[in-house]
């Protein structure tokens, strides 16, 4: 796996290319969809999926298990889930909040079913955590639109 870039070099990456992650759209037994409320940009102050970027020599299925791991908990092998298609996320803003960079994700979206009681959910990203129904999820106010897309 890669190693993570300096700042710097990474807002260079960030206003020249287009990053590639993983969403995941979790789904209790009840179908609820587990969501976060983002503490950073972009999309900070929304309800958000975790999911995270794909790193460089990175394969998918490495990718899809260090993101599960680190945004549920627990490290899932990509062949549970279910691809939901590929989604563009553009973005007036950074990760830097640095005015005049944008940020470009192309997304793959993954559904999986999981007990609640499996996860441990960090705080890195989200100040909090919910579960809401595809309904309340589309009608919410601050679900992102990103995110509402899913369902």
């Amino acid at each position: 796996m890669s190693q993570l870039l300096a700042k710097d070099a990474f807002l260079t990456v960030v206003r020249d290319t287009p990053l590639v992650s993983i969403d995941l759209v979790v789904k209790d037994a009840e179908g609820k969809i587990l969501l976060g409320y983002r503490k950073n940009s972009p999309a900070k102050g929304y309800w958000f999926v975790p999911g995270g970027r794909i790193c460089k020599n990175e394969t998918l299925d490495q990718a899809f298990a260090r993101i599960t791991l680190t945004e549920l908990g627990i490290a899932l092998k990509r062949e549970t889930a279910i691809l939901l298609g590929l989604y563009d996320h553009i973005y007036t803003d950074n990760f830097a909040n640095v005015e005049g960079i944008g940020t470009h994700y192309v997304v793959m979206a993954y559904a999986v079913e999981l007990s609640t009681a499996a996860l441990s959910l960090p705080k890195e990203q989200h100040s909090d955590y919910t579960w809401m129904s595809a309904t309340e999820l589309t009608q919410h106010a601050y679900v992102h639109p990103n995110t509402q897309a899913y369902v």
